[in-house]
C-alpha cells in the first residue's frame, strides 16, 4: 500500500514537474524577447505564488474530477513560479558585450535566443528545477488529499490514517513524503551538476557568479 502511494505521487510530482518546466520556460522566453509582455503578465506569474495551494487545488479538481491529470496540474502550478522566475532573470542577464557581438554579425532574434541567452540561462533554469522539485511534491500531495482517501498516493493516504487516529503510521506517511521530496531534491541538484560539468566545466554555483 505505501509503496504504491510512494510510486503514485512521484509519477504525479514528475508529471506536473515536467509540465511546469516546458511551461516555464516557454513563459520565460516570451518575457526575456519583449518588456511589454514582461511587463504586462509578469505580476500574474506572481500571483502563482501568492494564492495558497489549499484555495487553488479544491478549484482544479472540482474542474477536471477527482484523477491523475488533476492532481499532476496542481503540482505544476505549484512548480511554475521558481522556473519562470529563474529562467526569465538567467535570459536577461546576459553580457551587453556578447549582445553587440551577435549583432554585429547580423544574428536574428532567434539565434540569439538559442545561442546566446539559452546556454547562458541554464544554470538559472536547473536551479529552478532543483526549487520546483520540492514543490511539486508538495502540490500532488495536496491535490491528493483532496481528491479524496478512495485514490492512491501519499495524500490521500495522510488522509486515511489522519481519520483512523493510527499516529504511527500518519508518522511513517510523513516521514516517506519528507524522504521523497528530499532525493527529488538531491536527484535533481546531481543531474544538474552532471549536465554543467559536461557542457561547460563547472558547478551549478560557479555558473551562476
Amino acid at each position: 500500500q505505501l509503496g504504491e502511494a510512494v510510486l503514485r505521487t512521484a509519477a504525479a510530482a514528475a508529471t506536473g514537474l515536467a509540465v511546469g518546466t516546458a511551461a516555464g520556460t516557454l513563459t520565460a522566453f516570451a518575457f526575456s524577447q519583449s518588456r511589454a509582455i514582461r511587463r504586462a503578465f509578469y505580476p500574474y506569474a506572481v500571483l502563482l505564488q501568492t494564492v495558497p495551494i489549499i484555495a487553488i487545488a479544491p478549484v482544479v479538481i472540482v474542474t477536471l474530477g477527482r484523477g491523475f491529470i488533476s492532481v499532476a496540474l496542481v503540482a505544476a502550478i505549484l512548480s511554475l513560479f521558481p522556473i519562470i522566475t529563474n529562467t526569465t532573470t538567467g535570459l536577461l542577464q546576459v553580457s551587453t558585450d556578447l549582445q553587440d557581438l551577435f549583432r554585429l554579425n547580423h544574428a536574428t532574434r532567434w539565434q540569439t535566443l538559442i545561442h546566446l541567452r539559452v546556454p547562458a540561462a541554464l544554470p538559472y533554469l536547473l536551479s529552478g528545477i532543483r526549487i520546483s522539485s520540492g514543490s511539486a511534491i508538495v502540490g500532488a500531495i495536496v491535490g491528493e488529499f483532496f481528491v479524496g482517501s478512495g485514490t492512491p498516493g501519499l495524500g490521500a493516504l495522510i488522509q486515511r490514517k489522519s481519520a483512523s487516529l493510527v499516529l504511527s503510521e500518519l508518522y511513517a506517511v510523513v516521514l516517506i513524503s519528507t524522504l521523497l521530496g528530499t532525493l527529488s531534491f538531491g536527484g535533481i541538484s546531481v543531474a544538474g551538476e552532471f549536465v554543467l560539468r559536461r557542457w561547460f566545466g563547472m558547478s551549478l554555483s560557479e555558473a551562476r557568479r
